[in-house]
């Protein structure tokens, strides 16, 4: 059966099969590709989040955002700049305490949408910058949003922008997570820094963050320092090989047992305990060492969207889910889990539904 959605293009979707479930090491069925909702050859699905309340899973893309109900996984709605974004170019999407919903554009702004109503945020209100990578909530409500100019610190009830540049490792920010204690960690491009209320604290590379560079990758050359031109996110060298930037972070994970999981340019996914990191590569069964996003099942299973597919981790075992297996593509910009336990995996041409 082929279903059509329309944002400012046809979506298809095209269903893949397979014939038998496979199991994990523990005899437990793995999930499988299941089916791919296209949208369109040349755009890219950057951000995806799940709004359990209304289960909803907000995707955005190159050219626009969608509003799938999780349920049917019919389009409820299509938003453009003509409905009211910033730019149609959505990199972030956050959901505030009170069921706001936040798009971070690529030079934008950030704008904020619920029940029909719009409004965006630029620097003239207080936003840090015009190009916007990040959400992430305290426990009070306050919304941090991370740019390409430092970060805010919302306060919901005031609307009050406070801005942190200069404590940060680096002003260039890509993932926030806040942990149990409410504390508040920030993937930058030069490493990560975490903020308790009162102190920060930085790591890099150097304290153990991303792996050794076992397979001699050209280094990167695309580390920001003040200039927007550079930040093309190009993942290859000038003869085409993959580079490494082992500080640079993309996305933040905090587990339940507090670890902090970072997606690395080119040094795999790090785990730090608190007090030691510990990397992971394709050398221990990731599918790509450079890792874009992370997500987490309630289980405690972590999937991660690399430039090689993607990759679950139980803890003990490895499966990684490649285009040749059913993937749109092998680039997996964003990973998310919605309520029933399916995943879905954001690429160029559109995602992909994974799941048993």
């Amino acid at each position: 059966m082929r279903i059509s959605f329309t944002l400012i293009f046809v979506v298809c979707l095209a269903c893949w099969s397979s014939t038998h479930a496979e199991t994990a090491p523990s005899g437990v069925a793995l999930p499988r590709v299941l089916e791919s909702f296209q949208v369109g050859e040349n755009t890219i699905v950057r951000a995806l989040t799940v709004e359990p309340a209304k289960n909803t899973l907000w995707v955005g893309t190159s050219v626009g955002v969608l509003e799938i109900d999780l349920a049917s996984y019919n389009v409820r709605n299509t938003f453009t700049r003509d409905s009211g974004l910033a730019n149609e170019y959505v990199f972030s999407i956050g959901v505030d305490k009170d069921g706001y919903k936040w798009f971070g554009t690529n030079a934008g702004g950030a704008s904020r949408y619920r029940d029909g109503q719009w409004k965006t945020y630029f620097p003239m209100h207080g936003l840090a910058d015009y190009w916007v990578y990040s959400f992430a909530s305290q426990h009070n409500g306050d919304l941090w949003i991370g740019t390409w100019a430092g970060v805010n610190k919302v306060d919901l009830h005031t609307m009050q922008f406070t801005t942190y540049v200069k404590e940060l490792i680096n002003e260039w920010v890509y993932g926030i997570a806040v942990d149990k204690q409410d504390r508040v960690w920030f993937g930058t491009e030069a490493g990560i820094s975490m903020f308790d209320g009162k102190t920060w604290r930085s790591w890099s590379h150097k304290d153990g963050l991303g792996a050794p560079n076992k397979n001699h990758l050209a280094p990167s050359p695309n580390t920001g320092l003040g200039t927007r031109s550079r930040h093309d996110l190009s993942m290859l060298s000038g003869d085409g090989g993959l580079t490494y930037n082992p500080s640079y972070v993309f996305a933040l994970q905090i587990t339940p047992d507090q670890s902090i999981w970072a997606a690395t340019w080119g040094g795999g996914v790090s785990r730090f305990d608190g007090t030691h990191w510990r990397n992971f590569t394709t050398r221990d069964g990731l599918a790509g060492d450079i890792v874009y996003s992370i997500a987490q099942e309630p289980s405690g299973i972590l999937w991660f969207g690399t430039n090689g597919g993607v990759s679950r981790y139980d803890g003990k075992s490895w499966h990684n889910y490649y285009k040749k297996t059913g993937l749109l593509e092998d680039n997996v910009y964003a990973v998310a889990v919605s309520p029933n336990g399916d995943i879905w995996a954001g690429s160029r041409r559109g995602v992909t539904r994974i799941g048993q």
